[in-house]
């Protein structure tokens, strides 16, 4: 058993970094109204509104409309969120089956971001073709507010003690209270570590994990930014889409594998989301390769 002299809440033991109090509630009983308001929520928006942002730059700078943009972000949210929602519930159904009405208890958590883009995407096809506009440009340009927004969003995971990894003694590896977490998987309960609060008697349960939602974020980062460099020497419509689903499948096939939290195809065992990246990194990788070798064609409809 380790002695600490307090128990921070969230703690990077190995670069020195500790957080004493973070609490998931920004603010308590909205205006009066009965209802918080959580900082997941919070930097949910955030991602979206300088996502949308972006995408707005990245419009103006290809001679498109910004407006075609925020119209289409007033339909695409509350689908994103139906089908973020959607997945989620599909691959834990057990945990839905015999309590139907907790399948739209969106604020006690449940959205998988695989769903949201789905959703996102049949949301776009339908618009593009309804304003006539070439989808492959228009996913090239909206992209860039999908990935900036997941930078920032995933940031909502860290406040929320959720979507991290397994054990490890790494130089990142974070530190969350037992009390404070959803997350009851058997690998998790295998790693409570103890920790007594000097001078007293009082102990602490941790878990040491990897801080995946930070991996992520960064990998994010680094992809928009990959992107950013890449997009003016792209040969086709739909190519910056394409590098998006390749870059982030391959860095979400690694991550996922070090998640406790994954969904599971039925009982194969397998992550439905590593699974899922693995086969988009496959494709787009031979969309981009395929393309640029066929100037002239286009697997994107206009």
């Amino acid at each position: 058993m380790e002695s600490i002299a307090q128990a921070p809440d969230i703690w990077f033991p190995n670069i020195g970094i500790s957080i004493n109090s973070i609490d998931k509630v920004a603010i308590s009983n909205f205006l009066g109204l009965g209802f918080d308001i959580y900082w997941y929520g919070i930097i949910i928006a955030a991602g979206i509104l300088v996502g949308l942002f972006v995408v707005q730059k990245e419009a103006v700078r290809t001679g498109q409309k910004k407006d075609i943009y925020t119209d289409y972000l007033l339909w695409t949210v509350v689908f994103c969120i139906i089908g973020a929602r959607f997945y989620y519930v599909i691959f834990k159904w057990d945990n839905f089956k015999d309590n139907f009405w907790e399948i739209f208890a969106v604020r006690n958590g449940g959205l998988a971001i695989y769903g949201g883009i789905i959703a996102a995407v049949i949301v776009s096809i339908i618009y593009t073709r309804i304003k006539k506009i070439n989808l492959g440009k228009f996913l090239d340009t909206a992209v860039f507010g999908l990935v900036i927004g997941q930078v920032i969003g995933r940031w909502g995971n860290f406040i929320n003690r959720e979507a991290f990894g397994g054990y490890t003694d790494s130089l990142l590896s974070m530190r969350y209270k037992v009390d404070q977490i959803k997350e009851t998987s058997q690998e998790v309960l295998n790693n409570i570590k103890e920790f007594k609060i000097e001078g007293t008697e009082q102990v602490i349960e941790y878990i040491q994990v990897h801080p995946t939602f930070f991996y992520e974020s960064m990998w994010n980062l680094v992809l928009f930014i990959i992107m950013h460099l890449y997009k003016r020497n792209k040969k086709f419509d739909g190519e910056i889409v394409s590098l998006y689903f390749m870059g982030y499948g391959i860095g979400r096939f690694w991550i996922e594998g070090l998640r406790t939290d994954q969904l599971i195809i039925g009982n194969t065992g397998i992550a439905v989301s590593q699974a899922l990246s693995f086969v988009l990194a496959i494709i787009f990788f031979i969309v981009i390769i395929y393309n640029r070798r066929k100037k002239s064609r286009n697997i994107f409809i206009s």
